[in-house]
């Protein structure tokens, strides 16, 4: 079966490219594919022919799409709907990563995928938007939102990941201020992708939420790194309004893996153990291109 995978450099792109390395997999980068570029993606889409395709690749700068809306929906929605026309040309499944931002946080119990959104920000719509194209256009497909991703490869357009930031930070001995008015789930790159292979081999399409199990602020979170690593940083809590980010964030983006729970699927670790394997396979991404 050939996979086609797009967006293969990044933490996620890099994590599916060795879960589903036993398939005939096809990565590619954002050098090979223009995502934007709508004939170019169907011309690899009739290139290839694949089975199944990856969509990794996204414009996730998330303060940058208030400044750049035009980017984000270019990106995050128009494009994601060209692929899903191609795909559904073809008869391939289309598997899609979208994100808890989709939700605006005023509730205070994890959010099923059967909740209603409020997207908060440019980025959060464009990607509901990518979402609502998807499910419209093609029958097979599973769209994925997940949280707080963090993985070996780092995000190349944001100099690593929350993990590798922190420490950054610490070994630079700077004074370290984190929001603790933001709750959340750190999910790991590695066990999000693992659990994709899982979740298409069973062919349930649909909408679902993946994390790791647990909850935290960015501040906890960040706490828990240092303690791991057995560092003692200058790190301080600040709020979302004193930080000053100029995309809105929710103040709380749990999700319920319950599509997941109800395939008996959902067994992913607690945040607190894949943070710390996450750490311990730290040395392993130097060899990682």
């Amino acid at each position: 079966m050939i996979t086609l995978l797009i967006g293969a450099s990044g933490q996620l792109g890099t994590e599916l490219r060795q879960t589903f390395g036993d398939h005939d997999l096809v990565p590619l980068t954002h050098a090979d594919l223009e995502l934007t570029d709508r004939a170019q993606v169907t011309a690899v889409l009739r290139k290839y022919r694949p089975s199944l395709i990856l969509n990794a690749a996204a414009y996730h700068r998330v303060d940058e799409c208030e400044e750049f809306p035009e980017r984000a929906f270019a990106a995050n929605a128009l494009a994601v709907r060209d692929l899903a026309v191609a795909a559904n040309a073809i008869g391939a499944v289309l598997v899609h990563f979208s994100t808890d931002y989709v939700f605006d946080g005023r509730q205070r119990r994890p959010y099923l995928e059967t909740d209603p959104p409020g997207p908060l920000s440019v980025y959060a719509t464009s990607k509901l938007a990518g979402e609502y194209f998807i499910r419209a256009t093609l029958e097979q497909h599973f769209v994925i939102r997940t949280c707080g991703l963090y993985g070996l490869a780092g995000s190349h357009s944001k100099a690593g990941n929350f993990v590798e930031t922190m420490l950054r930070l610490a070994r630079e001995g700077r004074e370290i201020r984190v929001v603790v008015d933001q709750v959340l789930t750190p999910t790991s790159a590695k066990e999000l992708a693992r659990k994709v292979r899982q979740l298409v081999e069973t062919r349930a399409y649909g909408l679902y939420h993946i994390t790791n199990n647990g909850t935290c602020s960015w501040y906890q979170f960040a706490a828990a790194i240092f303690e791991l690593s057995g560092i003692r940083p200058s790190l301080s809590e600040t709020t979302s309004a004193a930080y000053g980010a100029r995309a809105v964030r929710p103040s709380y983006s749990v999700l319920e893996n319950a599509s997941l729970g109800r395939l008996g699927l959902d067994d992913l670790s607690p945040w607190q153990e894949a943070l710390k394997a996450y750490l311990e396979d730290r040395p392993a991404a130097k060899g990682l291109s």
